[in-house]
């Protein structure tokens, strides 16, 4: 779906962007423009990044059990 009509980008760009590392609207603007023209796009764009970045799962630690301890 087309989030920003003015720049022609879609929520699967956006979600893409946060694959590769954005995490704000900061960074979503500079990189890819959304909401740089008129803004309307602001608030679904917003719901796209925040959604994205809650359905990653970040791993933080790995823990390994020992082989004979199994």
């Amino acid at each position: 779906m087309i989030v920003c009509v003015c720049n022609n980008i879609s929520d699967r760009e956006i979600r893409q962007a946060v694959d590769l590392g954005l995490s704000t609207m900061a960074e979503l603007r500079q990189d890819l423009g959304v909401a740089t023209c008129c803004g309307k796009c602001a608030s679904c764009a917003k719901q796209v990044l925040a959604a994205h970045l809650d359905s990653k799962v970040q791993v933080t630690e790995l823990s390994f059990r020992n082989a004979q301890a199994a």
